[in-house]
């Protein structure tokens, strides 16, 4: 992994790749817990809630309000990364509650299930519930209903995009003002020049994506393409502005130039952002200087769209 001119900043993370199996990622998810911190800011109000997830399912949520945020606010429906298969990390419960705080909006966090025990299209229907039950109780959690924006990283922002696809697909009362894309995940095919130039990139890779596949589409027959590789969607009319970041150096680099090309070519605006030096992840190093460089780049865009 050290072939690569990937900036030291991002130390360790930049020498660093998840081996990816399905006894590893059992393991993984027993262990993975919502850090402490996120209860004790005291800038910051902390509410949880359980509502009805896919088929039957539960699904948790975090509430997150900002200390004397004016009601009703912008929200940010934020959908955590993790190739599918893993909870959110500390950086992105970190982000979350930045984006509360310097964008002035309510976070709505969701916990969807995770594969191999909840394969597609648990994850897509799970955040998409989430996202019409936010809707429909807006007056009761304080949220505008015509400031709801969506974000997601990773396999987050597959899931972020599908919330738009569906909503626009089933005539949905609900939709987003938005979509806030990092490093996303958009292309199922694996046949694009990072994929094939990154195989073995620290944080994730072409490779891992092939690990994974089996754990997370066991039948992909059985589900939309266009809601497993958003990109293929026959039409990308209808779709919310976007801000999409990339990564120099990651196999998924050219997912969001191709998603930002094609939004574009329906006129849909597409604010797209080069992270030079930068692997898949490289917010996980949450101090870093590219970092907080990007975190600016994307509060600014939702002070921005939500008008604050």
């Amino acid at each position: 992994m050290g072939k690569y001119p990937i900036s030291k900043e991002f130390f360790p993370f930049n020498l660093f790749a998840p081996p990816i199996g399905r006894r590893f990622v059992q393991l993984a998810q027993r262990h993975m817990k919502t850090p402490g911190f996120l209860f004790r800011d005291p800038e910051l109000a902390v509410e949880e809630k359980t509502i009805p997830g896919y088929q039957g399912g539960e699904i948790g949520l975090y509430i997150l309000t900002p200390a004397g945020l004016k009601e009703p606010a912008p929200c940010l429906f934020y959908i955590h990364g993790g190739g599918f298969v893993f909870e959110g990390s500390n950086s992105h419960f970190r982000l979350a509650m930045t984006y509360a705080k310097e964008a002035c909006c309510k976070v709505i966090y969701v916990r969807y299930r995770l594969a191999p025990a909840h394969p597609f299209p648990v994850p897509q229907e799970d955040c998409y519930a989430a996202l019409c039950w936010v809707y429909d109780h807006a007056d009761a959690l304080g949220i505008r209903r015509d400031r709801i924006g969506i974000t997601g990283d990773s396999a987050g922002g597959t899931l972020a995009v599908t919330c738009c696809l569906m909503a626009r697909d089933r005539g949905a009362a609900v939709g987003p003002l938005f979509q806030l894309l990092v490093y996303p995940w958009l292309d199922g095919r694996g046949n694009s020049e990072s994929c094939r130039r990154f195989t073995d990139t620290p944080m994730w890779n072409s490779t891992l994506s092939k690990k994974v596949g089996p754990l997370i589409d066991p039948g992909p027959a059985d589900m939309p393409l266009a809601y497993r590789s958003p990109v293929e969607a026959e039409s990308h009319a209808g779709l919310p502005s976007a801000y999409i970041e990339v990564a120099e150096f990651d196999c998924l680099h050219d997912d969001g130039v191709l998603y930002a090309a094609l939004l574009e070519k329906e006129g849909i605006e597409a604010v797209l952002e080069e992270v030079p030096g930068a692997m898949h992840g490289f917010d996980t190093v949450f101090k870093a200087p590219t970092t907080q460089r990007m975190i600016r780049e994307r509060v600014e865009y939702l002070r921005r769209m939500f008008g604050v």
